[in-house]
Parts: structure tokens; C-alpha cells; sequence
């Protein structure tokens, strides 16, 4: 079934994986201070990692904490606001797929929840670009202006601030996964020129009554991009699925993000890193937020199977494609509006 569903990659692609039972922590500190041999060493951790679970917390990763809690802090007022002031902003109204999406607008596992999507509501920011910047007027697509709420004032800067502290803890983890490949530690500089990177605050309310896959807080699915960077609140829910299918907790640990590998990079390292499939699931009866940062490279980045990757014994496994053409596919099959614009 997973092969099949257009969400996914061909699981069948994929490598063999070993069980686990916990995400493991990986300490950044030495790579953003140390030298080359103390940057090998977290890289060494980090492919460990991404060979067998897919996800990681990272640790000392020089992002402030009040940061992140001032940008929770502005996500909540938001999602606090009537419905009809966040439809002010909705997603639908945005050629570049920015905006507020409502409950169930957003549909992580369309074979199994059908009728009613994801039990969360969200907001899409991403590089806030002028219509008149070259990319725009080239209509290339997902690159444009962001949609900004009305009468909260100092939102804009502050999840402006917060992307801008993200996206360079994006290039620093690309750094650290190019050692990890035996790349240069700078090989993917030139396609993140202008990465397509996508700030996503979420509010999952309480999951009442009975719990089935017809409709979940996140429905389980892997993730589009390049890399997942997570803030989340003590609330939990998340979960990863291990190659067992037993499915792991992930739980909140103070001071970290979650950083997980998603389908554009497991088909860059042709199956090598795993993207894991995984969910969210609300029972605590208190109100979940959180806030994945999407980190992807630039829309005509080569992501065909890395040289470091191939060999006789293990061809390309995946066809090649860009940056921006592998999103629009993930999009097009996720979110009900788009499937709309094309009936």
C-alpha cells in the first residue's frame, strides 16, 4: 500500500533498517564551535541517525530558547483569533501556497482519513519575497509574498526573526549532512542560494472521544522536504514509526528541536537516510502547539542521487528531479484546495 500512494516514496526503495526504540540526542555544540575533527565527529552521529531512525533531536544548537517562546507565544494569539479573522489570510487565496489553512485542511494520510483531514489548524509562511523580485515575476511557483495577519502587531517581525534563526540552523545541519555523506562540508552551498524554506506554526486541540486513523491530530505520512526542524510544547503526541511498525514516542525535551530527514533527502541519498513515517495524536485534553520549520533548497536544485550514494552495486534507485518540482507533487496530493483547482 505505501508504494502505491503518491505520498511516498517507493518504500520498496528503501534500505533495510534495525528497529529502534528511542530517538537518539545529537550535541551541535561542537560543530558549530569546534574544529574540523570535532565536526566529523557530530557528522558521524548524525548519519548514524538518519541511516536507521530518520529523526534526531538536536541539542546546543544556538537558537534561543526566548526566541522560540516568544514565537509560540505570538502563534497562540493567533490561533486564538476567530475563525473568520484567520480565514482573512486563508491558504486558498495565495498563488504561492502561504496563508492560514483551517481543521482538516491539510490531509497527511488520504487513505485512511477520507472524509475530515488532520485535526489541526496551521499557517504557511514562507520567504517573503516582492512581486516584483525576479522569481516572482518569472511566476515561478511557491515563491512570493507571504499573507500577514491584521491588528496583531509585531507578528510579521517576529516570525520573520524566528525563520531567519531557522533557516540558518538549516544551513549549519546541511553542513554537518555533507560531511556526513564524504561531500565538502560547503557542497550544497550553491543550491541553497535561496532555500525554500517554510515556517509552519500548528495548533492541535484535544483528540476527544475515540481515537482511529479516520482522523488524527497529523495522519501518518513522511515528510515532503529536505529536512524538519520541530519546536514542540511538553504537550507531546508524536510519534515515529520504527521499521517494525511499532510506533515510537518523541517526546518534548527542554531545550531541543526535532530534526527529522524527509523524502527529498532519503531520494538525494538514494534510500540511504530514512524518512520515517510518523504522526501526531492529541490525548492529553489540553490544547498541542508546535512549529515545524520545512528547510528545502533552492526550486531548480539537482536532487538526483548524490555521487557518494551510487554505485554498481547500489544504481540510482529514484528518477531525478528538483527541488521545487518534488514539493509541488507532495503539495498537490496533500491539501484539498489544490486537488479543487484541478476539478
Amino acid at each position: 500500500m505505501m508504494a502505491s500512494n503518491p505520498r511516498y516514496l517507493d518504500q520498496s526503495l528503501v534500505g533495510e533498517r534495525v528497529p529502534f526504540d528511542a530517538v537518539p540526542v545529537v550535541d551541535l555544540g561542537p560543530f558549530l564551535s569546534g574544529d574540523l575533527d570535532a565536526r566529523k565527529r557530530v557528522a558521524k552521529d548524525l548519519d548514524a541517525a538518519c541511516r536507521n531512525v530518520g529523526f534526531f533531536y538536536v541539542v546546543n544548537h544556538g537558537v534561543s530558547r526566548a526566541l522560540i517562546a516568544d514565537t509560540f507565544a505570538a502563534a497562540k494569539c493567533f490561533f486564538a483569533l476567530p475563525l473568520h479573522r484567520k480565514q482573512e489570510i486563508a491558504i486558498e487565496a495565495s498563488p504561492y501556497h502561504r496563508g492560514y489553512f483551517a481543521m482538516g485542511g491539510e490531509n497527511l494520510d488520504p487513505e485512511k482519513q477520507r472524509d475530515d483531514g488532520d485535526l489541526k489548524e496551521g499557517i504557511k509562511i514562507g520567504r517573503d519575497l516582492p512581486t516584483d523580485h525576479p522569481l516572482v515575476i518569472a511566476r515561478t511557483p511557491l515563491h512570493g509574498p507571504n499573507q500577514w495577519p491584521s491588528d496583531l502587531p509585531g507578528w510579521k517581525d517576529q516570525m520573520e526573526t524566528c525563520y531567519a534563526a531557522l533557516e540558518r540552523l538549516g544551513s549549519q545541519l546541511m553542513w554537518a549532512f555533507a560531511l556526513a555523506l564524504n561531500l565538502p562540508e560547503t557542497y550544497f552551498d550553491p543550491m541553497l542560494k535561496l532555500p525554500m524554506a517554510t515556517l509552519g506554526p500548528l495548533h492541535y486541540p484535544p483528540h476527544a472521544g475515540d481515537i482511529s486513523e479516520a482522523q488524527l491530530g497529523a495522519g501518518a505520512h513522511t515528510d515532503f522536504g529536505c529536512l524538519t526542524i520541530l519546536s514542540q510544547d511538553p504537550v507531546g503526541g508524536l510519534q515515529v514509526r520504527n521499521s517494525a511498525g511499532k510506533w515510537i514516542d518523541a517526546p518534548y525535551i527542554d531545550g531541543s528541536f526535532v530534526v527529522n530527514v524527509g523524502d527529498m533527502m532519503a531520494r538525494w541519498t538514494n534510500g540511504i537516510y530514512a524518512s520515517t513515517v510518523h504522526r501526531v495524536i492529541n490525548t492529553s485534553g489540553r490544547e498541542r502547539y508546535s512549529m515545524p520549520f520545512f528547510f528545502d533548497p533552492d526550486f531548480d536544485a539537482d536532487v538526483s542521487c548524490l555521487e557518494t550514494c551510487r554505485s554498481s552495486d547500489r544504481p540510482p534507485r529514484f528518477p531525478p528531479t528538483t527541488g521545487g518540482q518534488h514539493l509541488l507533487d507532495m503539495i498537490e496530493a496533500t491539501f484539498d484546495y489544490r486537488k479543487a483547482d484541478r476539478s
